[in-house]
C-alpha cells in the first residue's frame, strides 16, 4: 500500500514557504516576547525577521557555512531559533536543534553525531555546559551566544551579514533540512533526517485540514518546544505559512498569566495542559459544593444529552447550557485568553472525557497522531468533524495500513504503518534502525498498535514494545493506565508495572502544589520527605488510585503502590526533555523498592 497521489499547491523547501508568506504577511506580527515590566508583550513583524534572517545567513556564510553543513542550537523557543533557523536553511545547510534541559552528555553525543560545525547557545549558563566541547569534538568549530552579559556574538554576526550579504539558495526537495534526535528512552537519541518536503509538505498538510479555524491573524502562545518535532511544524513552520503570530510563554510557571496577555486563538499543546485545567475545575467545583456544583453538573449532564441527540437536544437543554455557559464555562474560557477557536493537541493518549468537556465549553481540542519520523503530523481531527477518543483522519497526501501480524488475536488491532510524503529519509548513521521501520513499498512501520474504523478515524491503543504480560497472561498497555490515574488532582507522575508478575503496582509523586496545602489542612508537615510516610496521605493516593482506575478491567488497576516524592524531571534522567517516561531509569532507581510491593 502507497498513499495516494496529492500535488501540493504551494512551496516545495523552507526557504521559499519562509519567503513566500514574508512577501504576503510583511507588516504583520509575527513574534511576541514579554516586555521587562511582565504586564505586556513586544511584537516583530515578519518583514523584520526576514531582515535579520538575511544578516543572519550572510555572517553564517562569512564564516564558513554553506550546503550540507550542520548548525546546532541550545535554546528554547524565542526569535533568535526561528531566524536562525531559516537562515541555516538558504544557505542549504542542516538545521539540529537541542533542549535547554539536555544532559550534556547527550548535547556532546548529539553534536558529534549530526557534525555541528557552528553551534548557537542561549545564554552563558549553557555556554558553561558546552564550551570545551571544540577541544573534544572534531568538526565544531565555532560557539556563538544569542542573550549574554558580555558581547552578544550572535548579534556580531547578523552585523558582518548586513556588510556582506549573501542571497539565500533554494534547497532541492530532496535535501536534508535539519535533524530532529528523537529522545532516547533507552540508550542514545536517534537523529531523523528529515527533507525540506517532508516538513514543507507537513506544514502545508496540515493547514489545508483546518480552512475554517486559522488564518492570518490567528495567534497562539508558544510553550510547546520548537526542539521537538511537533512544534517545529505545528507551530513554526505551519503558523508562518499561513500567516499567523505566536507569543512565547515566559516560563511553564507562568503560562497563565501569560495566556491571559497573548489571548491566543489557536493552541499547540499536549494533554497534560487540559487535564490539569479539567482536574482543577472539577476539584474546585466539588470543594465549592453548592450552586457552583449543581450548575457543573447541569452544564456536564446537558452537554452529554446534546451530543446524544446530534447536536440539538431542545428548548430546555439549551436553555440549560446557555445559563451554565454564562456562569461557569465563560470563565474557564477567559484563563485561556477568551478568543480560543481550537487546540491542537498530540504526544499521549487522548481522554476522550476531557476532549468533550472542552468541545462542551467552545475550545474544541483537536487530537493528532504522529512521530518525529513523520515530520510529525500524520492523522488529525478537526473541529467540525472531531470524534474524541480517536487521533482523526490522515492529513492530505498521507495514508494508513494496520499489520496485524502483530497482534494475531485481534480481529481489527495492528500496528500502524504509515505512508506519505511525511516519511523521514531515515535515521543518521543508522542503516540497520532505518531498514527496521522503513518497509520496502515506503512505509513506516510506527510501533503504535491502533485500528480504523469504518469511516477512515485512527484508534491508537498503545506502543508495542511497551505492552507487558502479566502472570495469568493477561496482555497491559501501562501507558493508558499512567495516563488515567494522573488525571487526579493529587498525582503529578505516575508508572505501571507488572511485566511477568502476578498483578500491577504502580510508582507514584504527588503533585505537591496540590497535596502541599492539603497536608496543611490537615495538620500533616509539608515537606515531601517526611509527608509520603503518613498514613492520610498514603490512603489519600490509594483512593485516587483507586477512583481513577474504576472503569477497568480487574487485571489492570495496581493493588500496590510506591510514593516518592522527588517529582519525575529531565534533570534527574527519569524523563526525556519531551517528558517521555524512561522506565528503566525508574527500575534503576527505585527497583527494590518496586519488587518490595510484591513482597509485603
Amino acid at each position: 500500500m502507497t498513499a495516494a497521489k496529492f500535488e501540493f499547491d504551494g512551496p516545495e523547501n523552507l526557504v521559499d514557504l519562509f519567503e513566500q508568506a514574508v512577501e504576503k504577511f510583511r507588516d504583520n506580527k509575527l513574534f511576541g516576547t514579554k516586555n521587562g515590566a511582565g504586564d505586556g508583550y513586544d511584537w516583530i513583524t515578519y518583514g523584520q525577521v526576514a531582515e535579520r534572517v538575511d544578516h543572519l545567513r550572510g555572517g553564517l556564510a562569512g564564516i564558513g557555512v554553506g550546503k550540507g553543513d550542520g548548525v546546532g542550537i541550545i535554546a528554547d523557543n524565542r526569535n533568535e531559533w526561528a531566524i536562525a533557523a531559516y537562515a541555516t536553511y538558504g544557505l542549504g545547510a542542516r538545521y539540529i536543534p537541542m533542549y535547554e534541559a539536555e544532559l550534556p552528555r547527550i548535547m556532546k553525543y548529539i553534536i558529534s553525531d549530526s557534525g555541528v560545525k557552528v553551534l548557537l547557545v542561549s545564554r552563558d549558563d549553557i555556554l558553561e555546559k558546552v564550551k570545551d566541547f571544540p577541544d573534544e569534538i572534531e568538526g565544531l568549530e565555532r560557539i556563538y551566544v544569542i542573550e549574554s552579559d558580555g558581547e552578544n556574538a550572535m548579534a556580531r554576526l547578523e552585523n558582518s551579514g548586513r556588510e556582506n550579504p549573501v542571497p539565500s539558495i533554494k534547497p532541492n526537495k530532496e535535501d536534508i533540512a535539519g535533524l530532529i534526535y528523537t529522545s532516547g528512552t533507552t540508550g542514545n537519541p536517534k537523529g531523523v533526517l528529515l527533507s525540506h518536503y517532508n516538513l514543507t509538505t507537513n506544514a502545508l498538510a496540515a493547514t489545508m485540514m483546518l480552512p475554517n479555524f486559522i488564518s492570518a491573524g490567528d495567534r497562539s502562545l508558544s510553550f510547546l518546544p520548537w526542539a521537538h518535532s511537533f512544534g517545529q511544524t505545528a507551530e513554526l513552520h505551519m503558523l508562518i505559512n499561513f500567516g499567523g503570530q505566536t507569543g512565547f510563554a515566559e516560563s511553564p510557571q507562568t503560562i497563565v498569566d501569560d495566556l491571559a496577555l497573548v489571548r491566543p486563538t489557536l493552541l499547540v499543546a499536549v494533554p497534560r495542559v487540559f487535564n490539569k485545567v479539567f482536574t482543577g475545575l472539577n476539584d474546585k467545583m466539588e470543594k465549592q459544593g453548592g450552586l457552583a456544583k449543581f450548575l457543573f453538573d447541569m452544564g456536564l449532564k446537558a452537554a452529554a444529552e446534546r451530543r446524544a441527540a446530534g447536536g440539538d437536544a431542545g428548548f430546555l437543554n439549551n436553555l440549560k447550557l446557555g445559563v451554565v455557559d454564562k456562569i461557569v464555562y465563560s470563565k474557564v474560557r477567559a484563563k485561556f485568553g477568551g478568543r480560543m477557536k481550537m487546540a491542537l493537541s498530540s504526544s499521549a493518549a487522548p481522554n476522550p472525557k476531557i476532549a468533550e468537556f472542552f468541545y462542551d465549553i467552545g475550545i474544541p481540542v483537536c487530537e493528532a497522531w504522529g512521530m518525529t519520523e513523520l515530520s510529525p503530523a500524520h492523522t488529525v481531527n478537526v473541529p467540525e468533524t472531531n470524534r474524541p477518543g480517536s487521533v482523526g483522519k490522515p492529513i492530505p497526501g498521507c495514508a494508513v495500513k494496520i499489520d496485524r501480524s502483530l497482534a494475531p488475536d485481534s480481529d481489527r488491532e495492528g500496528e500502524v504503518v504509515a505512508y506519505g510524503p511525511n516519511v523521514m529519509v531515515g535515521y543518521h548513521n543508522l542503516p540497520e534502525a532505518t531498514s527496521e521501520v522503513l518497509t520496502a513499498d515506503g512505509g513506516l512501520r510506527s510501533g503504535d498498535l491502533g485500528w480504523v474504523d469504518e469511516d477512515g478515524y485512527l484508534y491508537i491503543t498503545g506502543r508495542i514494545k511497551e505492552q507487558y504480560k502479566l502472570e495469568n497472561g493477561k496482555y497491559v498497555f501501562p501507558v493508558d493506565i499512567e495516563e488515567t490515574i494522573k488525571l487526579s488532582m493529587f498525582i503529578d507522575s505516575a508508572m505501571v508495572h507488572g511485566a511477568n508478575k502476578p498483578h500491577n503496582v504502580a510508582v507514584v509523586v504527588p503533585d505537591w502544589l496540590v497535596a502541599g496545602p492539603w497536608a496543611q489542612e490537615q495538620g500533616l508537615p509539608e515537606d515531601p520527605e517526611t509527608l509520603v510516610k503518613e498514613s492520610r496521605l498514603i490512603e489519600l493516593i490509594e483512593n485516587e488510585v483507586k477512583a481513577a482506575c474504576a472503569n477497568m478491567a480487574g487485571y489492570e488497576v495496581p493493588r500496590k503502590i510506591l510514593i516518592l516524592p522527588e517529582p519525575f524531571s529531565p534533570e534527574n534522567g527519569i524523563l526525556t526533555p519531551t517528558l517521555k517516561l524512561k522506565r528503566r531509569e525508574v527500575h534503576k532507581h527505585f527497583g527494590s523498592m518496586i519488587e518490595a510491593l510484591y513482597e509485603s
